[in-house]
C-alpha cells in the first residue's frame, strides 16, 4: 500500500513540475484575462496538460505495472523458463527488436496484459490462474495476442489519443463555460469567476463521457486487431479456444475491476452506456470475428 501511495504522489508531482517548467519555457500567459479568453494560450495550456500527463504515465507504465500488480519477473534460466522462451519465440516471429520482460502476477482470475513505453522496453504479464487453467496452445495464443499489442504500438497510440482527447475536453469545456458565463452578463466579477469554474467542471464531465466513447472505440478496435495478430502468430483455432475458455470462466466468475483493467485481455460484459465506453468488446463478438477470418 505504501508503494502505491508513494508512486501516485511521485507521478502527480512529476507531472505538475514538468508542466510548470514547460509552460514557463514557452512563456504561456494565463489564458483568462480581463479582456476575455486568450485562445492561443488556452490551446497550448490544454495541449500541454493533456499530453504531458499521458506521456509521463506511458513512460512509467512498465514500472507502475510491476508495483501495482506485484509482478514476479521470469528469467530464461529460472523457474517457468518455458514461459519466457515462449514469449521470446513469439517476439522473434513478430519481428520485435527484443524480448519483452516476462512476468507473473498472483490472481485467481485468468488474465494477461502488455504494457511499456516502446517495443524494446515492454512487459508481458500473465496471471497465476491463467497459467494453471489454460492448455499450452491456449496460453501461447494469449501471449501472441499481447505480443501483437506491442508489435502494433498500441500503448503509444492509446496514449496519444488519450492525450489529445484530454486536451480537447479541457479546451472546449473552458471555451463554452466562458461563453455561457459571458451571456449571463454578471456585474459581480467574483460571481462571474465562480460561475465560470462551475460551468467548466460541468462541461468537462459531459465532454469526458464523449471523449471516453472515442477512446473506447479505438481500444475495442485494437483488441480485434490483436486477436487477429494472435491468430496469425499461432493458429486461429488456438486463439478461439483461449477466448472460449475465458468466456466460460467469466460466465461463472465475474472479473473485479482493478487499476490495470484497461490493459487486460478481457473485461466483463455490461450494457447500455458501458458498452459505448468499454475498452474491450464482448468475448462473443471477438470469437465471431475470428471465425470469419
Amino acid at each position: 500500500m505504501f508503494k502505491r501511495i508513494f508512486l501516485f504522489l511521485a507521478v502527480n508531482g512529476l507531472v505538475i513540475l514538468s508542466i510548470s517548467a514547460i509552460l514557463s519555457l514557452l512563456n504561456v500567459r494565463p489564458y483568462l484575462t480581463s479582456y476575455g479568453l486568450d485562445l492561443q494560450s488556452l490551446l497550448i495550456f490544454c495541449l500541454i496538460w493533456g499530453m504531458v500527463g499521458a506521456l509521463i504515465s506511458l513512460a512509467l507504465s512498465r514500472k507502475m505495472a510491476k508495483w501495482l500488480m506485484r509482478i514476479q519477473l521470469i528469467t530464461p534460466s529460472g523457474a517457468r523458463a518455458d514461459l519466457y522462451h515462449m514469449v521470446a519465440r513469439l517476439a522473434r516471429d513478430a519481428s520485435l527488436p527484443g524480448v519483452p520482460e516476462v512476468g507473473v502476477f498472483d490472481s485467481p482470475q485468468m488474465n494477461a496484459f502488455a504494457t511499456g513505453p516502446t517495443k524494446r522496453r515492454s512487459l508481458v504479464a500473465v496471471s497465476s490462474a491463467l497459467l494453471s487453467q489454460m492448455e499450452k496452445h491456449e496460453l501461447e495464443a494469449v501471449l501472441a495476442h499481447e505480443i501483437s499489442h506491442i508489435s502494433n504500438g498500441d500503448m503509444v497510440t492509446m496514449t496519444l489519443i488519450q492525450g489529445v482527447v484530454n486536451a480537447f475536453v479541457m479546451f472546449l469545456a473552458r471555451v463554452l463555460a466562458y461563453a455561457v458565463t459571458a451571456m449571463g452578463k454578471s456585474n459581480q466579477r467574483r460571481s462571474s469567476y465562480m460561475s465560470y469554474y462551475l460551468f467548466t467542471f460541468l462541461f468537462e464531465i459531459i465532454f469526458m463521457i464523449f471523449g471516453s466513447m472515442v477512446v473506447g472505440a479505438f481500444s475495442r478496435w485494437r483488441e480485434y486487431r490483436a486477436d487477429r495478430g494472435g491468430a496469425i502468430l499461432t493458429r486461429k483455432e488456438s486463439m478461439i479456444a483461449a477466448l472460449e475458455k475465458l468466456r466460460t470462466v467469466k460466465a461463472t466468475a465475474p472479473v473485479k475491476k482493478s487499476a490495470m483493467s484497461a490493459l487486460m485481455i478481457s473485461m466483463p460484459r455490461r450494457g447500455g452506456l458501458f458498452n459505448m465506453i468499454a475498452t474491450h468488446p464482448p468475448l462473443e463478438d471477438r470469437i465471431k470475428r475470428l471465425r470469419q477470418m
